[in-house]
Formats: C-alpha cells, structure tokens, sequence
C-alpha cells in the first residue's frame, strides 16, 4: 500500500512537471520502475497504458487553455504512432536483464540532457505567436520520437519538445500544448504494441491505476500552471533525479567502480545535483536584475 501510495505521488508530480515542460513524464517514471526492479519491457507497458488516461487529461486541459496547434498535432501524431508501436514489438522481444543496462543508460542520457539544456539556456525564450512546424521537420521528428519513447519508457518529450522549441516562431506554450497532446496517440500505439508482443497479464496495474490517479489530478493545474512555473528550476530538478535513480544501474552494468564506491557516486551526483540547483537559482536572480 505505502508503494502505490508512492507511485500516485510521483504520477501526480511526473505530470505536472511534464505539463508545465512538455516533457519528463515517462522517462521520471520509467526510472524509478526501474529503480525497483521491474523489468524495462513491463516498465514502459505500464507506463503508456497509464499515459493514455494521463495524456488524455493533459490534451484536453491544453485544448481549454488554447496552448495546441492541432495541424502540428496531427503531422505528429501519424509518424509518432508508428514508430511506438514498432518500437514496442522491438522492446517486447528482447530479455528484461539484458536489456535494463541499455534502457537505464538511455534515461541517464536523457537526464543529463534535460538537466544541461535548462541549466545552460542562458534567457527565456520570448513570446512569439507564429508557431508554423512544417511537415518536414514534423515526420522524422515523430518518427524518432515515437520509436524511442516507446523503447525507453519515455523520450518523446525530451525529443520532440527542446527540436520544436529551436523553430523560428515557436512559443514554449504552443509547444508544450502540441506535445503533451500528441503523446496521446503515442502511448495508445506503444500500449497496443505491448498487449500484442507482451501480453496483458505482463501489465501492472496496481501500479498503472496508481500513476493514472496522480497523472489525472496534476494535469488540468500544470496546463495552467505553464505560463507561470519556473520551468528553468524544473527542468534542473527533474533532470537531475532522472540521472540519480538510473546512475546505479549504469555504474554496476559497466562495471565503472567496486561496489564499495557506488556510495560516494551517489554522493557526488547529490552533491552536483544541489549545485546546479543553487548555480540556476542565482543565475536566473541575477538575470532578472540585469533586465530591470
């Protein structure tokens, strides 16, 4: 009871941030499935079957508040679809064990890269109403996208958000919106994927109840909360305990240190961790004072 307690806990808190980032949800829950043990195929299966009733909320939330381009959406949302449920037939087919090391690495990558990409933006983006993605840029991003959310439990996000966010035009409401919205179809595919080459029964679903009650509730506050949270600390935040709950995995699957040591590794990413928090606080302060 006290674990499904956590998981709603962490569903509710995943959604937020990824309300508010356009990205986070999956690869935050991922890791701490993995954190626990469970394995990666049945991780990401959980996941997108909890993400269908999450993403659901969270579109329909950024419909109202008028965050969506839906001609985006809808050039997304096709490649996206495809590549998930491909993706998910790749995951479904390889051994728990073997794969772990690899999909822990992947979502340590991913934290590392959430981590610097709001660490090292030097200003907030400005506000711009000229949010036109074409469909060049949209199929290959869906593509990737889709294939590696599906096989690491989360990366559509992390994809597809930082890419959208570089166009000229884009406006971080507009691509949160679009984002969060099309990962709908995403986890729907990704879970009919993992039904089919995994099987029903490999689902969780005390666990996946769990992360869509807490998923539920967060979205309609983060859809309003993304003009106004500071999505600067959060990306820092969630990248870096990201990058905590997959570093054990990584460490003992390479073989990078005695075991002994893996105490002092967590030490010193806590110890970074805490500094890039500080480092970001001071640094946005310091932003702010220069503009007024």
């Amino acid at each position: 009871m006290r674990k499904l307690l956590i998981f709603t806990i962490i569903g509710f808190a995943a959604q937020l941030v990824d309300g508010a980032l356009g990205m986070a949800y999956g690869a935050t829950s991922a890791s701490l499935l993995l954190f626990f043990g469970v394995a990666p195929a049945v991780a990401s299966a959980s996941i997108h079957m909890a993400e269908i009733a999450t993403t659901a909320a969270s579109g329909a939330s950024h419909i109202w508040f008028k965050n969506v381009d839906k001609t985006a959406v809808i050039r997304l949302i096709i490649p996206g679809s495809i590549s998930a449920f491909i993706g998910a037939a790749f995951l479904s087919s390889l051994p728990g064990e073997a794969v772990r090391p690899f999909v822990s690495f992947f979502l340590l990558a991913l934290g590392v890269y959430i981590l610097l990409r709001f660490l090292l933006q030097s200003r907030p983006k400005n506000e711009q109403e000229s949010f036109r993605p074409t469909k060049k840029l949209l199929t290959p991003l869906g593509l990737v996208g889709g294939f590696m959310d599906a096989v690491g439990g989360g990366g559509w996000g992390p994809i597809a958000t930082p890419v959208l966010l570089s166009q000229k035009g884009s406006t971080p409401r507009k691509v949160i919106g679009t984002v969060d919205t099309s990962e709908f179809a995403i986890a729907v595919s990704a879970t009919l994927g993992f039904a089919i080459f995994l099987g029903w029964e490999q689902f969780h679903w005390q666990w996946v109840i769990a992360f869509m009650i807490g998923g539920v509730a967060a979205a309609p506050l983060a859809a309003w909360l993304v003009k106004m949270i500071p999505s600067y600390l959060l990306g820092v935040l969630v990248g870096g305990f990201i990058i905590l709950t997959n570093a054990s995995t990584v460490i003992q699957s390479l073989d990078l240190m005695p075991a002994s040591w893996i105490g002092a590794a967590y030490v010193l990413i806590i110890g970074l961790w805490i500094s890039a928090i500080v480092y970001q606080v001071k640094n946005r302060k310091r932003f702010t004072a220069a503009q007024q």
